[in-house]
């Protein structure tokens, strides 16, 4: 090697990858190679810099693994231009050129597997070389096919993927490889136990072709790394995988900076396993066990057993597990949290069946299953680290729903039975990402799996997964601009006060529309409505609130799942029917716009008839797609389908206040969804007056609920609910700040605008409808082996 700046460059790359083609790479040796100091690979080289701390991996004996540097400023800046390049490589290969990279790529990983699996035993993120490999070749053939299949979107650009230290490596292979299928270069921050490991295959891919830059890996010490990042002006788009608190902590760094964040939460969600007395009991105990009390797990699994069946489920657990070892604990400080839990859960009157008795004091515990346990139980409300499984019971199909229901998470579920009608109905009901149906964690990058509740922000595998790293190629959808956050007090944001207005007895009076019903605001205040040239009030609409806002979710979240339920074609004649009601008061909406916004007569009427169009397309969109069958390569079926998120809060734009309006709204309700809408402060009349089409139409009340008021304190209502799922924003560069600082707990899909600074949203191109679908959707898949 050789010196310079600041920096320690290898040399040895080309030299070591003609050896890597020829023989077989052993782990010890590359480590060796490194001095077992690992640096940053920038640019498709390792660069040691010269004054970084470092990082250091012990494996399970307390020796030494290697040692990984610590990034710092200096070189985030590096890597970041280094991915401009290389976007701009990779970017001019053909899709064809790309596709065949990936592939050597994997027939490079085939022959390192053992070498890649080694490594990832030592670094103790187990990840078998197979399942990279599958990854490879599942999105090279997408790389294939992105221009014939994905046509109108294209690459974001430079892609930051984050991962937390417990995130597994397919997990963040997951993020990966699909940006680079699509065209994207990347800088990857991965977690503390997946870092070696990525580092060894951005060297494999580089040396099968991959261009240099278009992969970079970047390693540190805290979740502060991922948001130097973001920060950049040169990365685009920020998708990150792992556990709850580091999303917290990246989504609240980079808020305000105008580059979206993407969350998979797939460590540390809670997980039901449901047992029902239809299933074959003896194979249903072997995989809880499996499943439960495996050295390194990602979720906490709640054993759900249906009580007619439960002596013998409780005697088969306690018959396999006689014998087993105490399980390692991930430091003496769990030993304590593991004890408390326990001591806690026997207090509570909870029953023990274990392989062993633990011992007295050490880093390790004997798995357990603590039967009796509540929903409410804190060792099922906050599990504790270490092998223990709580066991609930439950009587009915519909208590089993309940209980796998309770959880805040999202993420998956495993159910076990022989009647397939029962299964089937089941996972429809539960609401989680995943479903195996007589097996559990299986995977495969074929189906589209999206967290929901509290799980994920984002879709990931499939075709469905690919979107997140491209955009419409229309400027549709402008991203938003790049900024640097503001200082905010984000206790005090949209808390402004206002005086009371009170209308004269001469100026219109707007009402809103809550649960159905027409109603002034809670507060009883008024906000005035100015006249487009500022020359005087036009009417007064309600001034909205909290509690108004918390009306509306109450009656959105009753009438939801009723709506969700009925068959597309029934919610296709829905919107049919509101298109032909809005057909019937066209002049009446025309004239609102005029009044409003000054539009002629001729221009109002034209967006009202666009209006008009965009519901009936929305109409069409209902039962047009759909989910599917997609192949596996193991045996067995699998089902993917879209569901809706739920209840939605959307602040409306100020320019084409109705055609906005009603692509949205048909957007949300045309999948399940139920809505809560703020119309624009600027211009709230349209969206007000459209309120009586809404009152003739066959619409469930409470599915779309019309809420007008300040838009900043409309907006802190909307975010501080826990009901609502999703947020689609367009307001000012505080609002989204403050969105994407503070919809973190619960997470909620945020898709924001900055009309002032990005140039507004062009509403009548046609791309919009497939965009605000898939925005519109999350999606589920299960998974049912054969024998």
């Amino acid at each position: 090697f050789s010196i310079t700046s600041s920096h320690l460059i290898y040399h040895f790359h080309s030299h070591f990858m003609n050896i890597v083609h020829v023989a077989q790479l052993l782990p010890q040796a590359w480590l060796d190679h490194h001095s077992r100091t690992l640096g940053l690979f920038i640019d498709g080289k390792f660069v040691l810099p010269a004054d970084r701390r470092s990082r250091c991996f012990v494996d399970s004996k307390g020796g030494t693994v290697c040692s990984t540097a610590c990034a710092a400023e200096d070189d985030v800046s590096q890597c970041a231009a280094s991915a401009v390049k290389g976007h701009k490589a990779w970017g001019d290969l053909s899709c064809y050129q790309r596709a065949k990279v990936l592939l050597g790529s994997a027939s490079a990983l085939g022959r390192h597997g053992p070498c890649v699996a080694e490594l990832c035993e030592l670094c103790e993120a187990s990840c078998p070389p197979s399942s990279l490999v599958r990854l490879l070749q599942y999105y090279s053939s997408w790389a294939q096919l992105r221009d014939t299949l994905i046509a109108n979107w294209t690459p974001l650009g430079v892609v930051a993927v984050v991962s937390s230290d417990d995130c597994s490596l397919y997990s963040l292979m997951l993020k990966v490889l699909p940006a680079l299928a699509m065209g994207n270069s990347l800088i990857v921050v991965p977690g503390r136990s997946s870092a070696p490991p990525v580092l060894l295959l951005a060297q494999l891919f580089t040396g099968a072709g991959l261009p240099a830059g278009a992969l970079n890996v970047l390693t540190g010490s805290d979740m502060q790394l991922g948001a130097k990042v973001a920060q950049s002006a040169n990365v685009s788009y920020v998708s990150y995988s792992g556990n709850k608190p580091d999303a917290v902590l990246l989504c609240r760094a980079t808020a305000g900076m105008g580059v979206p964040v993407s969350v998979s939460q797939n460590v540390g969600a809670r997980c039901p396993f449901i047992i029902f007395e239809s299933a074959d009991i003896d194979s249903a105990v072997d995989a809880v066990i499996e499943a439960a009390f495996k050295k390194k797990r990602e979720v906490h699994w709640v054993l759900c057993v249906q009580e007619s069946v439960l002596d013998s489920v409780v005697a088969r657990l306690g018959h396999r597990m006689a014998g087993m070892k105490c399980v390692a604990l991930q430091s003496v400080g769990d030993r304590g949290l593991v004890d408390a839990a326990v001591q806690g859960a026997q207090q509570q009157g909870a029953t023990l069946v274990q392989s062993c008795a633990a011992p007295p004091s050490s880093a390790q515990y004997p798995p357990t299953v603590l039967c009796g346990a509540a929903p409410s139980s804190p060792f099922v409300v906050e599990p504790s680290p270490g092998p223990l499984l709580p066991l609930m019971t439950f009587r009915s199909n519909t208590e089993a729903v309940a209980l796998g229901n309770h959880s805040p998470h999202g993420q998956a579920a495993s159910i076990w039975t022989e009647d397939l009608t029962l299964a089937l109905e089941t996972a429809k009901s539960l609401s989680v990402g995943s479903v195996w149906v007589n097996s559990h964690s299986v995977s495969d990058p074929c189906l589209p799996v999206s967290g929901h509740k509290d799980g994920s922000t984002c879709t990931d595998g499939g075709q469905q997964g690919l979107y997140q790293f491209l955009r419409p190629s229309s400027s549709s959808h402008p991203p938003l601009p790049r900024s640097s956050p503001v200082s905010m007090d984000y206790s005090k944001f949209g808390t402004a006060a206002s005086p009371p207005i009170i209308p004269e007895d001469s100026d219109p009076v707007y009402l809103q529309l809550v649960g159905g019903k027409l109603c002034k605001s809670v507060s009883g205040c008024s906000i005035a409505v100015q006249s487009p040239g500022g020359g005087g009030v036009l009417a007064h609409c309600p001034d909205g609130g909290p509690k108004d806002v918390r009306n509306a979710v109450e009656a959105a979240d009753k009438v939801q799942p009723g709506w969700m339920k009925k068959s597309p074609s029934a919610r296709a004649q829905s919107l049919y029917s509101l298109a032909k009601g809005l057909e019937a008061k066209r002049r009446d909406l025309a004239a609102s716009i005029n009044v409003q916004t000054g539009l002629s007569m001729d221009k109002a009427d034209e967006e009202v008839e666009l209006s008009i169009a965009r519901l009936s397309d929305w109409a069409a969109y209902c039962d047009k797609v759909q989910g599917g069958t997609p192949s596996l390569p193991q045996s067995g079926s699998a089902l993917s389908f879209p569901e809706a998120l739920g209840v939605v809060g959307i602040v409306l734009p100020d320019n084409s206040p109705l055609l906005s309006m009603v692509t949205l709204l048909g957007a949300a309700v045309g999948n399940g969804n139920a809505v809560v809408m703020v119309p624009s402060e600027e211009n709230p009349l349209p969206a007000l007056a459209f309120i009586q089409v809404l009152q003739s139409s066959d619409l469930p009340a409470g599915l779309v609920n019309i809420i007008s008021g300040r838009r900043d304190q409309m907006t802190v209502a909307l975010a501080n609910h826990s009901v609502i799922k999703a947020i689609w924003y367009w307001g000012s560069a505080e609002g989204c700040q403050y969105l994407q600082h503070a919809c973190t707990s619960p997470m909620k899909t945020l898709r924001l605008s900055c009309p002032k600074e990005d140039g507004g949203q062009d509403w009548t191109h046609a791309s919009i409808l497939e965009d605000m679908w898939r925005s519109a959707v999350q999606w589920k898949s299960v998974w049912i082996p054969t024998a």
